[in-house]
């Protein structure tokens, strides 16, 4: 160690910056510091290492300011996700509520659709049923006037073949 890097260390242990600095300046000076003969204590300077403590006690309160300050804010950024996530929750309940009811729509509207073919359906075959009994009557009514005219057909015929017979046998 040279004599810059001995100055500069020693300036690094007074003025070290943030507490983990002082707290690194703190353990520097203990790690260095002469050991007593015989014993695992060692010799401090006392003024160098309250020093440090008093800058350590001066430094910890904007510490904990800042770490207040960190709560504060994760704890607002979990407000604010607790939020988001409850409003996320309320739409999607309201969303599945809107689909349930679309849902029931749909089927009012397939047991309608069904009501609607049945009746229509009945409707059919009900015309259908009129509509054969009407031509059923119609063609009775022509069969009766074609029998009629058969009869007329066979009446005349037969009348010719009497004029006919009585020409013939004269």
């Amino acid at each position: 160690m040279t004599t810059a890097d001995a100055h500069n260390d020693a300036e690094d242990r007074t003025r070290p910056e943030g507490l983990t600095g002082i707290l690194e300046a703190l353990a520097a000076s203990i790690e260095s510091a002469r050991a007593m003969p015989m014993s695992s204590s060692v010799l401090v300077n006392r003024a160098e290492l309250l020093d440090l403590v008093d800058q350590a006690m001066a430094a910890l309160p904007s510490q904990l300011v800042r770490a207040d300050a960190v709560l504060a804010d994760a704890a607002a950024a979990q407000e604010a996700a607790q939020a988001s996530a409850d409003s996320m929750l309320r739409e999607a309940r309201m969303q599945a509520a809107r689909l349930v009811e679309r849902e029931q729509v749909v089927e009012e509207a397939r047991v309608r659709a069904g009501e609607l073919i049945a009746e229509a359906e009945h409707t059919a075959e009900g015309l259908r049923r009129d509509a054969d009994d009407y031509c059923d009557r119609r063609l009775a009514d022509f069969e009766i006037d074609l029998g009629k005219v058969l009869s007329q057909v066979q009446a005349g015929r037969a009348k010719l073949a009497g004029r006919l017979a009585g020409a013939d046998g004269a």
